[in-house]
């Protein structure tokens, strides 16, 4: 079921920034364009980030850009402008809405995008608001039945146009809490480790010493994870594992958090790459990153974070983002984790690649182990 209703002008914002402000990182907006890469997109045809915006230039062929991780529902947030163009670049969620009319456009403008469920219809919808060259504003919807799929921003760009996006980001919804900031409701402790887990006066879980491990009693496959957390010391060490394995210990995929990374990529690394046909071994190769021991949001043992985006002694937000075969983390907003497991498929992490539900545990690591974890919510997609 489609339909498409015009609705009235809305005010516009020009020049916005693609940084967040602490609020919305707080709130869990991401960053889907970091200002200066195109990391986490697949491209095609000419696709170059500038000073101060990405451009895809349709020039003779086109232009395609498409976001390696696929969200469920969200509001999202678009800042472009379409230079030299009769043709209109696109925005692909479900349906294709046009990003300008037929002329030409010479200000940055704002888009807003809302994936949801509407519950009383039981159906799930994509609605837009777009700006038009004549002042009007496009709102489109796809309906469609439940269950909803998770869906990848995608960008096309026709020959003779050209889009600049100065910024995108994005927000999920429909977050539950995992964490009711007064007890240890919906968690257990492994047994048998020396970790204490604590809730403070402030609604805070705190671990100290280790090794340990608190898993959730709930199981979870794909989802969005975000949760803000603190280092209390030096260059700590600790994790929030998931679709780990039952009654076993700290068996899962890992998000690291260690907020240690050098000025050069000077550590290095040992990286497998998997054929994604036949899940077959291609090679192993080193590589170099500033993240020591992996890095604040990196998938622990199977891709180093990129860049630092936190710091010990400062709450920073971790989301976590799995959706079969495929990982990606954001840290204060900012991606820096990108990884598709090409493993043969196991029902353990450590081995292989792992798409059955699992609980998720947050680590105490040794025993210097002092970090603190608050606003813990999930949304999970079956």
């Amino acid at each position: 079921m489609h339909s498409t209703v015009v609705a009235v002008c809305f005010t516009l914002a020009c020049g916005q920034s693609a940084a967040l402000s602490p609020k919305e990182i707080q709130d869990g907006w991401l960053r889907l364009f970091d200002g200066e890469t195109t990391f986490g997109w697949s491209t095609k045809g000419d696709v170059q980030v500038g000073k101060d915006a990405l451009t895809l230039a349709g020039g003779k062929v086109g232009a395609e850009m498409r976001s390696t991780t696929e969200f469920g529902f969200f509001e999202a947030e678009l800042t472009y402008r379409v230079d030299n163009s009769n043709k209109s670049p696109v925005i692909e969620l479900l349906s294709k809405l046009e990003l300008a009319g037929g002329e030409r456009q010479s200000k940055w403008q704002t888009a807003h995008f809302r994936y949801h469920r509407d519950e009383a219809k039981n159906q799930v919808v994509v609605e837009a608001e777009i700006p038009r060259d004549k002042g009007a504003a496009l709102a489109s919807m796809r309906v469609t039945t439940v269950p909803a799929p998770r869906v990848p921003f995608v960008f096309h760009v026709p020959p003779g146009s050209r889009l600049l996006i100065q910024s995108l980001k994005l927000k999920t919804l429909d977050m539950k809490l995992l964490f009711n900031g007064k007890d240890l409701s919906g968690w257990k402790v492994f047994p048998g480790r020396k970790s204490d887990f604590t809730v403070t006066d402030q609604g805070e879980i705190n671990v100290r010493n280790g090794p340990g491990d608190l898993q959730t009693e709930g199981k979870y496959g794909n989802f969005v994870l975000q949760l803000e957390c603190k280092s209390n010391g030096k260059h700590l060490n600790s994790g929030i594992f998931f679709r780990c394995r039952d009654i076993e210990y700290q068996n899962g995929y890992e998000a690291q958090i260690r907020n240690e990374f050098k000025p050069e990529p000077t550590q290095e690394y040992v990286l497998e790459e998997y054929d994604p046909e036949t899940n077959k071994l291609l090679a192993k190769k080193k590589m170099k990153y500033t993240a020591v021991d992996f890095g604040t949001g990196a998938i622990y043992r199977r891709q180093p974070a990129r860049k630092e985006a936190s710091k010990d002694g400062e709450w920073f937000t971790l989301t976590v983002v799995a959706h079969a075969n495929h990982f990606a983390t954001w840290v204060n907003g900012l991606q820096v984790a990108d990884w598709t497991d090409h493993r043969p498929k196991s029902d353990n992490a450590r081995t292989g690649c792992r798409l059955q539900p699992g609980h998720i545990s947050i680590q105490g690591h040794d025993p210097t182990t002092d970090l603190s974890f608050r606003n813990l919510r999930i949304a999970d997609w079956k």
